[in-house]
């Protein structure tokens, strides 16, 4: 008895600390809305239902096993002992009062969270571009929140937290991690709070709310580790932006010497083959000159006169003997040689020849 008692008690104080709030949603979106949880209900089934009073609400869909209506989905990740409810394709009838709540056998439901949906045909009173953001490890990350309502309290604060995870005017810090608030006016004139966090750590993964008085809207932050290729569109991040058109590798800057060393390549191939192109030139040149030469020695060597002539001419018997334009330049002895024997050439007729004979 004094088991169950303390039991109820300890529902009744969860209970009793667990928040509530409202979102506002445009017709025909959705919204995703976390829900924590005790540890203590790590095991337990969880679900959602709507109505005015917990003790009353009517059942919307369970997690496991899984029932309901088709535009609404209960997840529960045990790790974060959070339980994520999915709506889809709102419309105006949606709105109302929710219960994210924990069945106990044998006992009392326990209400985890609530809140109330506000479904408009206009523009929501407080959203965001979206509701997933990724950033890096000791990167930056941005939030703009766009509100109507001006004269409203304003702030950032982790989901699951104690009082303590807000960060309400100006900066501070949640787990450790730098959180500004900045308000200002962009383009189309709304009123927008960016959220800039930095300094990014692997346990600052979960789910924050932006905060506008009794208004929220959930976003869910995902820091991943860093690579050295890795982008992101975060503001600002620990990665060094480059200048050039060098991609830094595991090896450090052994890639751009690697790139250095290819455009030096594609440079010295055209450049040798140009080297052997003039080089051979003047050896092609020679090589024709000398063809030519040869060519015009076989020709006059070749040269030959037929020994009997058909009409009967005179005939005049001689032996040619070619020579180089270099032996043409000896100077011809002008007195005469007791070695040289002079002779007279008579042309003969055929029919004289013949006669004599």
């Amino acid at each position: 008895m004094v088991s169950h008692l303390s039991l109820s008690t300890l529902l009744l104080i969860f209970s009793r600390l667990s928040g509530a709030y409202r979102v506002s949603v445009k017709t025909g979106d959705s919204i995703t809305i976390p829900c924590p949880y005790h540890y203590y209900y790590i095991k337990h089934s969880k679900y959602l239902c709507k109505g005015d009073h917990f003790d009353s609400c009517s059942h919307v869909v369970h997690a496991k096993p899984r029932k309901g209506t088709a535009k609404a989905s209960v997840f529960d990740d045990i790790n974060q002992l959070t339980m994520t409810v999915t709506m889809t394709d709102l419309e105006q009838e949606d709105s109302g009062r929710y219960f994210c709540a924990v069945e106990v056998n044998g006992g009392i439901n326990v209400r985890a969270e609530w809140f109330y949906l506000s479904v408009i045909p206009g523009t929501p009173e407080l959203y965001v571009d979206q509701q997933e953001v990724t950033g890096v490890e000791r990167g930056s990350v941005i939030v703009n929140c766009y509100y109507s309502n001006t004269g409203n309290r304003k702030g950032w604060c982790r989901i699951g937290g104690s009082s303590g995870c807000c960060v309400w005017v100006g900066s501070g810090t949640i787990n450790g991690t730098s959180v500004t608030l900045q308000q200002t006016t962009d383009a189309p004139r709304r009123n927008v709070l960016m959220v800039t966090m930095s300094g990014l750590k692997m346990e600052n993964t979960g789910w924050y709310r932006c905060a506008v008085g009794n208004l929220i809207m959930p976003v869910h932050i995902t820091v991943r580790q860093q690579t050295t290729t890795q982008s992101t569109t975060t503001m600002t991040t620990a990665v060094p932006v480059q200048t050039d058109n060098t991609v830094q590798g595991p090896e450090g800057g052994k890639e751009k010497d690697t790139m250095s060393s290819i455009d030096l390549t594609v440079l010295l191939v055209p450049l040798g083959m140009l080297v052997v192109v003039i080089a051979g030139v003047p050896v092609t040149w020679k090589m024709w000159r000398k063809y030519k030469d040869n060519k015009a020695m076989d020709q006059t060597t070749n040269t030959s006169v037929d020994p009997f002539p058909a009409n009967g001419d005179d005939v005049t018997y001689s032996t040619v003997v070619p020579k180089r334009r270099n032996q043409l330049n000896v100077q011809t002895k002008t007195e005469p040689d007791d070695n040289v024997v002079y002779s007279s050439l008579v042309p003969h007729r055929r029919g004289q020849q013949h006669s004599s004979d």
